[in-house]
Order: C-alpha cells, then structure tokens, then sequence
C-alpha cells in the first residue's frame, strides 16, 4: 500500500518538494517541467524525481505509463536507484527485461 507524503509536509515553506534539495523548484515548477515538450527534460526530471523521492512520493508526480514511455531515456538519471527501479517496474509487468 502507497503512503505518500502528506502535501503539508511535501515541501517547504517556499513550496519546494524535500527532494529537490539540490536545486530552486517549487512543486508547480516541476510539474511543468514534467510536461515539458522535450523529451530529454522529461526524462530528466522523472530520473530526478525517482531516484531522490521516497518511491512512495514518485506517483504523485508520475505515472505508470509516463515512467514506461520514458523509460529508455530516463535510466540514465536513476544513478544508485536504477536497480530498484528496473526490479519493481519488472514484477509490475511496466518495462522488460530489455
């Protein structure tokens, strides 16, 4: 069962997720961000989104099927993560072994 973080606790006072520690985003921001036109910006921010948030706290952001369709590019931006990534997303029948 999914326990996502409470939106109060999501982010800061200044509306940035507790994830993005590393960069000036507020929540709106990267949602737009993950609509973005571009490919390669999408697939940069899921990665970012996957490997710094609680798994948890990814599908509030993210979708089964964004996460599929991104997949290919996306990989490279799991770093430590990627492993769990590719495990869970295999046993949930969302991405191959390929």
């Amino acid at each position: 069962m999914l326990q996502p973080t409470p939106e109060h606790l999501l982010t800061d006072s200044e509306g940035r997720p507790y994830f993005l520690w590393d960069c000036e985003m507020t929540v709106e921001e990267l949602r737009a961000g993950l609509l973005d036109p571009d490919r390669r910006v999408r697939a940069y921010l899921a990665g970012k989104v996957m490997r710094q948030a609680k798994p948890d706290d990814v599908f509030q952001f993210l979708s089964l099927q964004s996460i599929a369709d991104l997949w290919p590019d996306l990989q490279r931006y799991l770093g430590t993560a990627l492993p769990f990534w590719r495990w869970i997303l295999r046993e949930w029948g969302v991405v191959g072994d390929g």
